[in-house]
């Protein structure tokens, strides 16, 4: 079961204007920062990232909508099911988070998520 949506990360071509603009709108930067490929921020009970991108590659890639769920493991067998191949098989992350990832048919990236431990 769906329980709601995690975290929005959005690709950039400048890590440090892009943190420095999301910081003055309020933004606590909990991970990563001006220097970092990833940056991620507080945003309410949920997340912000910043993936960086590098300045030739066009947006042919929006983003990642991470959905935390109740057990990793069932999407990712459904979704063998129904014949989408996911393209990351469930693992747990070093940022506290056991993860896989899926592209719908359009091409979007879809995470699902679950917390390693209660404190994220």
């Amino acid at each position: 079961m769906i329980e709601g949506i995690s975290a929005v990360t959005l690709g950039t071509h400048r890590m440090p204007r892009a943190v420095r603009f999301y910081r003055a709108l309020g933004f606590e930067a909990l991970h990563g920062g001006e220097e970092s490929s990833f940056t991620s921020f507080r945003a309410g009970a949920s997340y912000l990232n910043l993936i960086a991108q590098p300045v030739e590659r066009r947006w042919s890639w929006w983003g990642r909508i991470i959905f935390y769920v109740t057990d990793v493991d069932a999407p990712y067998d459904r979704a063998g099911r129904a014949v989408c191949q996911p393209a990351t098989a469930p693992r747990d992350a070093e940022w506290g988070e056991r993860f896989f990832h899926l592209d719908d048919p359009d091409g979007h990236e879809l995470s699902f998520a679950r917390p390693l431990q209660s404190t994220i």
